[in-house]
């Protein structure tokens, strides 16, 4: 069973261009240098029927399902609860009312309670004075190397680090999405092998406390031996074009919309 990806963003958490900066890359025309924040978009038939996760929902979520024209979504699961990650959220209600059905949410324990107490609104009833339309979603707690039922497929989430903070990457089938991270565990490392794609975080050429630069990133990829690979969470350090040319084959520098068929 193949699996669509749309990479919906993939800048930093500034997005791109960035406020009150000048740089090239933030004054670039090509339009694969304006990056939203990160998130990606599944879909995939189950018995005939099309069904769309989200991973993260990025603080342009509503602009990017306008954009990609999406009219449902099955599910989010969260690699974890920065802002960039998990802002877009309230824009969820919008597919309440379209599919007249609650939204199933995965995160881990302490992204689930996180979420729960930043939007108090939709899962205390009583702090809604006004009774106005809130999303309506099921939170679900899920773990680390466990694998998940999920619109039809098995979901593997991967324990990556974010600097000191554990955050998720996940799988499904061929494919794993693994951004923001500075370092893969190696228990995840063996869960990465035998991909089609992989999706990865590679924030700049220098170094950062809390993401893998470009050859660090290259490093892994090396490693793991993806039929292809796509760098992801981009800072404006970097000028789609320029960096594009020097990379290997099968390697790809990601870019927003981008739509990657990933081989069952």
């Amino acid at each position: 069973m193949s699996v669509t990806v749309t990479l919906l963003g993939t800048g930093t958490s500034t997005g791109m261009p960035i406020i009150g900066c000048d740089c090239e890359a933030c004054r670039s025309s090509d339009r694969r240098d304006h990056r939203d924040r990160p998130g990606a978009m599944l879909r995939y038939d189950v018995d005939g029927r099309q069904r769309t996760v989200l991973i993260d929902t990025p603080i342009e979520l509503r602009l990017q399902m306008i954009r990609h024209r999406v009219r449902r979504v099955d599910g989010v699961v969260y690699t974890h609860n920065h802002a960039d990650h998990v802002f877009g959220l309230d824009d969820l209600r919008r597919f309440n009312a379209v599919m007249q059905r609650p939204i199933d949410m995965y995160g881990e324990p302490n992204v689930v309670a996180w979420i729960r107490k930043a939007f108090d609104y939709i899962f205390d009833p009583q702090q809604n004075v006004n009774q106005s339309f809130v999303p309506i979603l099921e939170l679900r707690e899920i773990e680390a190397g466990k694998a998940f039922a999920l619109a039809g497929r098995d979901w593997l989430p991967l324990r990556l680090a974010h600097g000191r903070l554990p955050i998720l990457g996940f799988r499904v089938g061929r494919f794993a999405y693994c951004t923001d991270c500075s370092a893969i565990p190696a228990e995840s490392m063996k869960l990465l092998e035998g991909l089609d794609v992989l999706v990865l975080d590679a924030l700049r050429y220098r170094p950062h406390p809390t993401h893998l630069t470009v050859e660090q990133a290259l490093a892994v990829i090396e490693q793991l031996r993806p039929r292809r690979a796509y760098l992801t969470h981009i800072a404006h350090d970097i000028i789609h074009a320029t960096l594009a040319a020097k990379l290997p084959e099968d390697v790809f520098l990601a870019y927003d919309g981008l739509t990657i068929k990933v081989e069952p």
